[in-house]
């Protein structure tokens, strides 16, 4: 078995422009003269490596806390591409994850530097699947997200933004991407995991 940490590390990860960045503030220094240390942070729920949860673009949207954990964790398959999605890509994508693995193509993840389209998103919405997830901090074009957000995330597809899958090769895993248990919230930082069936 092989673990991929597919996770930004959380103070040095990327922000989405016009997001505050995480801050770390030390309690208690033992080097100090303390008896332990103790760390407190702040962070936004969409730094880093994060989940999207429908209520980040629909008022009535589930919260994270009210998605099932079997969105974030299972089967699911990463295709590499790059440049934009199309429609004709993505259903491709969807073809070949469902030959290697049907459970798989339920959560897609896609490596490279790509960017899904209105007409991406709206062939993922229809196959019903559970979850998306890319490299970078947003699914959508970064200047205007907001049409892909509200296709995926009306379709009750979570989105996983900002993995880190330069070291993962094309193919099926086991993936862990569970979020904080954050009542009420909007979307949650998570740490990702890969695991890799060695045969």
């Amino acid at each position: 078995m092989k673990i991929y940490d597919i996770s930004q590390e959380v103070f040095s990860g990327q922000v989405y422009p016009g997001d505050p960045a995480p801050e770390k503030e030390m309690l208690s220094i033992m080097e100090n003269g303390d008896l332990y240390n103790l760390t407190a942070f702040s962070m936004c729920a969409h730094n880093g490596t994060h989940i999207d949860a429908p209520f980040h673009f629909l008022k009535d949207g589930k919260t994270v806390d009210a998605i099932g954990l079997e969105a974030f964790v299972g089967m699911a398959y990463v295709a590499e591409h790059h440049g934009i999605v199309s429609g004709n890509d993505a259903a491709e994508i969807i073809k070949k994850a469902e030959k290697q693995n049907p459970e798989a193509a339920k959560r897609i993840l896609i490596k490279g530097d790509a960017e899904v389209s209105l007409e991406a998103a709206k062939i993922f919405a229809s196959a019903e699947i559970l979850l998306l997830g890319n490299e970078s901090q947003t699914v959508g074009p970064e200047d205007a997200p907001m049409e892909v957000h509200l296709m995926l995330l009306s379709a009750n597809v979570i989105l996983l933004e900002g993995i880190h899958l330069a070291e993962v090769s094309e193919g099926v895993y086991f993936l862990n991407a569970a979020p904080l248990n954050l009542s009420g919230a909007d979307g949650s930082p998570c740490r990702a995991l890969l695991i890799a069936s060695e045969t």
